[in-house]
């Protein structure tokens, strides 16, 4: 009976929260629904991860094959390499990208000419305006095996012309590179904005106890930007499995030759829709992928809560 007291209470406590705030909720509506409509409904499909869909027939009426998809991508080898290949990329990406966006940061917010430190800040953020469409251009320009700026350039030193686009593992260097130098200037304004809300008097302290530039870096500077770094490195690996599928998709296309040092789980998932037409391996793909995800973010974000409960999410 008390039990059921309590229930009472809580929902007409919620109704009364829904009556007196109706218009924050009626402000948040529009968020919900976009949600619902387009990352909840869209979970109805993870049914296709266990059948052989078949076009003949209707949406839930293909053959359920349990986990044979599953098994295929395992057997097959595919899994363990998209999988590797992800998570290498994703690694690479996020820690090459915050140690020289720090580092980055911390030299501009060094500069004493504001103009030329806001005319840097603002050259290295703009690549994170450049499309993968037009990088892709870029790339097929500079690498080209006919016409491309680094074969005319050695062919006028004499040399052999070079065909990147038949050499995989140079692709492994070109991704991270061409993604650091579009992506790095976004990330550094992050740590710069971190940087410029720590208080001149730490800064003034270590003056007047001598410490010079480099160990007020060191000392100050670093330690400040342990709570920024940690966020970011959770948000990053939440999304660990989830590839920057323009990037890659941009510069490598479909090129057979570089799948096995450049394909990741978006580029198969896309490829098993476009080309081959398989739903159930591609939603088994892509269900491994959320999977895998959702249990690397819990299991990271518990050991950071053990260690300081102040960087956890949640």
């Amino acid at each position: 009976m008390e039990g059921r007291m309590q229930h009472m209470q809580r929902k007409s406590g919620l109704l009364k929260e829904l009556v007196v705030n109706r218009l924050l909720f009626l402000m948040l509506l529009p968020t919900v629904l976009f949600f619902l409509i387009n990352s909840y409904t869209p979970m109805v499909g993870i049914y296709y991860a266990f059948t052989r869909f078949d076009f003949n027939t209707s949406l839930f009426n293909s053959q359920f094959v349990g986990l044979q998809n599953f098994e295929f991508l395992w057997k097959s080898g595919v899994l363990a390499r998209l999988t590797f290949n992800t998570i290498g990329y994703n690694l690479a990406f996020i820690l090459l990208g915050n140690v020289l966006a720090i580092a980055l940061a911390v030299l501009i917010s060094e500069l004493r000419l504001k103009w030329f430190k806001k005319l840097t800040q603002s050259i290295m953020f703009l690549p994170y305006f450049v499309s993968f469409v037009i990088l892709s251009v870029i790339v097929y320009n500079m690498f080209n095996y006919e016409s491309g700026f680094l074969n005319t350039f050695l062919a006028k030193l004499g040399a052999e012309p070079l065909d990147i686009y038949n050499m995989p593992w140079i692709w492994i260097f070109l991704i991270i590179i061409f993604y650091l130098w579009k992506n790095i200037g976004y990330s550094m304004v992050i740590y710069l904005a971190s940087i410029t809300g720590i208080s001149e008097e730490y800064y003034e302290a270590a003056k007047i106890d001598g410490a010079n530039i480099f160990q007020r870096i060191w000392y100050i500077t670093i330690p400040m930007l342990k709570t920024t770094f940690v966020m970011l490195l959770l948000f990053a690996l939440g999304s660990i499995m989830k590839g920057q599928f323009d990037l890659f998709y941009q510069l490598v296309g479909n090129n057979g030759m570089l799948y096995n040092t450049t394909d990741i789980l978006d580029t198969y998932v896309y490829r098993s829709l476009k080309v081959t037409f398989d739903i159930g391996m591609s939603t088994a793909a892509g269900l491994y992928q959320s999977l895998f995800g959702f249990i690397l973010i819990m299991t990271v974000n518990a050991i950071i809560k053990k260690i300081n409960d102040e960087y956890a999410l949640f």
